[in-house]
């Protein structure tokens, strides 16, 4: 004889009044929630999903004044101001650069900043070259690299002229690489 055991069924879940408005708060809270926290991730995060601002177009001097300059041969130096955008902060800086003349009487504007561990190269009159006072680094009037450790010649950037005024766009490189990257 066996016996049977009836089938147990579970109670239904009553919905009442209270539980469903509870529910509504619930789902009403998240909602609420995940909209607020939308604005405020973005906030946080921008500064890590943003691309770094480049510089804009600076001036550097007027092209007369330059050219009775580089007559005598010699590079000119000028310090440039200019605004980069870093997450949420702008940054002024001045860097220096130098302004060249080519044989064919082009101009090419170089960065003062050495491609070997970034120190500020300075045009040594009496030697008629570029030394890196860090390690010994020297390059030609051009920028072109002739003896030491950097592993490339001088960065040339980026130049127009309006009217009468050279204007530069000055750029970061990464240092000690053998080819220019530029980091802006």
């Amino acid at each position: 004889m066996s016996q049977q055991t009836p089938a147990v069924s579970k109670p239904e879940p009553e919905v009442t009044r209270r539980s469903f408005f509870l529910a509504l708060f619930g789902i009403g809270s998240v909602g609420m929630g995940a909209l607020l926290a939308v604005p405020v991730l973005r906030y946080v995060l921008y500064p890590l999903t943003a691309q770094r601002g480049s510089a804009g177009w600076s001036v550097v001097g007027n092209i007369s004044d330059l050219k009775a300059e580089l007559a005598s041969g010699q590079p000119v130096r000028r310090t440039i101001d200019f605004q980069q955008m870093d997450g949420w902060r702008q940054e002024d800086s001045a860097q220096a650069v130098y302004v060249t003349q080519a044989g064919d009487g082009k101009l090419r504007v170089l960065s003062a900043i050495c491609p070997h561990l970034g120190c500020s190269v300075s045009w040594q009159k009496t030697q008629d070259e570029f030394v890196c006072p860090c390690h010994g680094g020297r390059f030609a009037a051009t920028g072109r690299h002739l003896s030491g450790p950097p592993p490339r010649g001088m960065d040339s950037l980026q130049y127009k002229v309006e009217g009468d005024r050279l204007l530069v766009r000055f750029q970061y490189f990464r240092s000690n690489v053998p080819n220019k990257e530029p980091l802006t």
